[in-house]
């Protein structure tokens, strides 16, 4: 399994020294179908680019764009594009995703897609999220490999850190920044647990006559979750840096 680290290019001095691979968060669809870069050194070479579509207008001419990602990718050494699509799936996005596909599998490079996206653009490798808020962990990786084929399938490493009000029948929580965490942590004392099923530690507590489950992860739990994926024969795991930093030293570990 290949590791990536998600970075801006404001973040690269401190990303770099891990000596991870990088997933360059500064490309994102521009007016009139162009691809925009931002702040990127001309001599960053290697890893991936990573493409946003944050409020992208649509792609009306998805070959012009899928040509002028891959002449950024021959330019850099990019292995590949990660495709950071967080908009609701969209035509114009998918018709790119399947041109870009085609002419990276042409020249051996490969395309990281949302799971969104997996049934429209056959044959890219599927992302997906590794926190969650119930099921089985384990058998949801199974799932996935079953579905696309391990070798076909990375993980999105995320961290997960929610509260959930129980009982939480929508199994939507409110998410925790670290510090936020941490400072409940600090507050409540509260002995933890793990949740084989979640692959994540877990501790509650009641409030105003209202009770809580907190789910979050640790440097172990991610550690655990990239373990499993390797194990079962994934491609590749993603780390975010801004989110991980404090903890990528115990990850790594």
């Amino acid at each position: 399994m290949q590791l990536y680290l998600t970075a801006a290019p404001g973040d690269l001095p401190d990303a770099g020294r891990w000596g991870i691979r990088l997933a360059h968060v500064a490309y994102r669809i521009g007016p009139g179908s162009i691809l925009l870069r931002q702040n990127l050194l001309l001599r960053t070479q290697g890893g991936l680019l990573t493409l946003s579509d944050a409020d992208a207008p649509a792609v009306g001419r998805p070959e012009q764009l899928a040509r002028q990602i891959w002449q950024e990718c021959g330019l850099r050494g990019y292995s590949g594009v990660l495709a950071d699509f967080e908009e609701p799936p969209a035509g114009d996005r998918a018709a790119l995703l399947v041109r870009l596909r085609a002419i990276l599998q042409a020249n051996r490079r490969r395309l990281y897609v949302p799971e969104a996206y997996a049934p429209q653009v056959p044959g890219a490798v599927v992302v997906i999220c590794t926190a969650l808020s119930g099921g089985s962990f384990r058998q949801r990786l199974q799932e996935a490999a079953e579905r696309w084929g391990a070798d076909h399938v990375a993980l999105d490493v995320q961290r997960l850190m929610m509260d959930f009000s129980l009982p939480s029948p929508t199994g939507e929580g409110v998410p925790l920044t670290a510090a936020q965490l941490a400072q409940l942590q600090e507050e409540l004392q509260p002995s933890a647990f793990y949740s084989r099923d979640l692959c994540a530690r877990y501790f509650t507590y009641t409030r105003a006559g209202e009770s809580h489950f907190v789910a979050f992860d640790d440097a172990d739990t991610m550690r655990t979750k990239i373990r499993t994926g390797a194990a079962m024969g994934f491609s590749a795991a993603f780390l975010t840096y801004p989110e991980t930093k404090d903890l990528l030293r115990h990850i790594l570990a």
